[in-house]
């Protein structure tokens, strides 16, 4: 077999390159996940509110949401695999900071270093596979990079989960301390990838990209807290009584467009540019970026819905919670891996599509079957159902976009795949929400105002406009402190019972309709996987691309290039 033949079957391939992948992914989401997990033992050790914890994971977050790009251009200008072991042996001092805080400012600090070195470490990852696997192999390492996110969740609800219950969440810290290390002394068996030396960073566009990410992200965050509208007393300001939120969301798109018309220009006159458009050249690759997009946001908002629905209405603890998405997880983690060996059967397209109908069949059984009670079979399978299509969706859109870029640009295609998952992670998670409660809000209300046993003068001292999900004997406990009869404690419990349900399945189903419009621009992903990866660019002057195809993926139409 020659070489070139080898490379398109996988055959000869190291496995050494996929192993500092994987556990390098792991020990990215491990980090955040271990924080999750272990929020109550960090509030009560470091004497501190949730919110802090929250604060501190939203640092890390929005860090490497902002970089990212950056970070895939000094990857390639000062060689990725040597800026790769810097960014992990920071990291893993990042997690010992962490491991060592004494207060929510050092907890703060860490996690923001973490968040910008992943800015270096994801692009390489994707590199990495880029330069190492090619074909059925290329694939299947992309399957389990994709897979190493949900393994990562799996492996943090058990390992930190029963580290916070024995001998402390900082050892969960050390552990990603150790596992950094590792990684390190790995990567020295990694083919190395020669640096551009005349590449020049465009500090510009790096900087309109970082401030539109940063008020994107901001801005979904606040859209449930601050208010979608109106501001709140919880938003940090207002302007005429406008929430900080939208006002964040207009600038964070008109920056947006700003950085496409600035790179755009940048592109044609043959200058360097922060990001490269031909990664989203033909409305293929737009496509696939808005079936990324979508499969993230509806993934991320199921995500936050269903643990709200196991705490909140089940009454379970943070624990069980974990242990109870474990067939989720898992199921991501399975067909995240295994996607790869349809792709000799089934084109993306054909893939794309079943995923999505898969998923939202899944969130409308679940919409349609969840009641009071935890571990009926349908739950359960509507759980494993949404974790498969989700899982091969993300792994398949992955891979359809890395397949269809030069080996150059396989920097820009990784940083582009975490730009969006954070972006698309951080608004599925605040639309959820904001659509919960607002929905929770008018059911209240209007229940509130039918039932006879609920006095004007309870409804009068509701503020429904800032109420929030709560459980049964918290809000017993908070009506008897009160003083209100029992017929109208009991009255307002199964009110909120009734909405909370009523609340949560419209939101899935809200879900499983946006899974489903996502069917038209899967349709449009390409009728084949290539078997490898170009070797050298494509022109990138104006003259020499399709005319048809506009270099601002904003100005794009409906049409499709297989």
């Amino acid at each position: 077999m020659t070489e070139q033949a080898a490379n398109r079957t996988g055959v000869g391939a190291s496995w050494l390159p996929l192993l500092v992948v994987v556990l390098t992914q792991i020990q990215a989401s491990f980090s955040i996940n271990a924080l999750t997990v272990s929020m109550t033992p960090i509030t009560r050790e470091l004497d501190t509110p949730p919110t802090s914890v929250g604060t501190a994971i939203t640092a890390g977050t929005f860090a490497m949401a902002a970089f990212i790009l950056l970070g895939a251009k000094v990857g390639s200008r000062f060689g990725t695999r040597i800026v790769f072991q810097i960014a992990v042996g920071v990291h893993a001092g990042a997690m010992a900071l962490v491991a060592l805080s004494v207060s929510p400012a050092m907890l703060f600090v860490a996690q923001a270093m973490s968040g910008a070195v992943i800015a270096l470490v994801a692009p390489a990852l994707t590199v990495f596979i880029a330069t190492n696997y090619h074909g059925t192999a290329q694939a299947k390492a992309i399957g389990f990079l994709a897979a190493a996110i949900p393994l990562a969740g799996v492996l943090a609800l058990l390992i930190a989960g029963l580290f916070a219950e024995t001998i402390g969440w900082r050892w969960s810290f050390w552990l990603m301390v150790a596992l950094g290390i590792l990684n390190l002394l790995l990567s020295f068996g990694v083919k190395p990838v020669a640096p551009q030396r005349d590449l020049a960073i465009d500090w510009t566009g790096a900087i309109i990209a970082a401030i539109a990410i940063i008020m994107l992200s901001f801005g979904f965050s606040g859209l449930n807290a601050w208010g979608l509208w109106s501001a709140t007393e919880s938003a940090p300001f207002s302007v005429f009584g406008v929430s900080p939120a939208p006002l964040l969301l207009i600038g964070g798109v008109l920056f947006g467009q700003l950085f496409f018309v600035w790179i755009g220009a940048r592109q044609r006159a043959h200058t360097s540019r922060i990001f490269d458009l031909r990664v989203l050249a033909t409305r293929t690759e737009l496509a696939v970026t808005a079936c990324m997009s979508t499969m993230l946001f509806v993934g991320t908002g199921a995500n936050f819905l269903i643990p709200l629905y196991m705490q909140v209405v089940q009454g379970f603890t943070g624990i069980q919670t974990s242990f109870s998405v474990i067939p989720y997880t898992l199921s991501i983690f399975l067909s995240s891996t295994f996607v790869a060996y349809l792709y000799r059967f089934l084109p993306p397209r054909v893939l794309g599509a079943v995923g999505f109908v898969v998923v939202a069949g899944a969130l409308t059984l679940l919409a349609f079957t969840i009641r009071g009670e935890w571990g009926q079979a349908l739950v359960v399978t509507g759980l494993v159902l949404l974790g498969i299509g989700q899982g091969s969706i993300v792994a398949l859109v992955f891979n359809t976009l890395l397949s269809a870029a030069p080996k150059q640009l396989a920097g820009d295609v990784g940083a582009w795949r975490g730009l969006v998952h954070n972006t698309s992670g951080a608004a599925g998670i605040a639309v959820a929400s904001a659509l919960a409660v607002g929905l929770l809000s008018g059911t209240l209300l209007t229940q509130a105002h039918d039932h006879p046993e609920i006095s004007p003068e309870l409804i009068s001292e509701v503020n429904f406009n800032d109420v929030d999900f709560m459980t049964n004997a918290q809000l017993e406990a908070a009506l008897a402190d009160a003083g209100r009869p029992e017929a109208e404690v009991q009255a307002a419990i199964d009110i909120n019972e009734d909405a909370r349900l009523l609340s949560l399945k419209i939101s899935l189903l809200a879900l499983a309709g946006l899974a489903v419009l996502a069917i038209i621009p899967a349709t449009r992903m390409p009728g084949r996987i290539s078997g490898e990866l170009p070797e050298r660019l494509e022109p990138d002057d104006p003259d020499d691309v399709d005319e048809d195809v506009p270099l601002n993926p904003a100005a794009a139409t409906d049409g499709a290039k297989a």
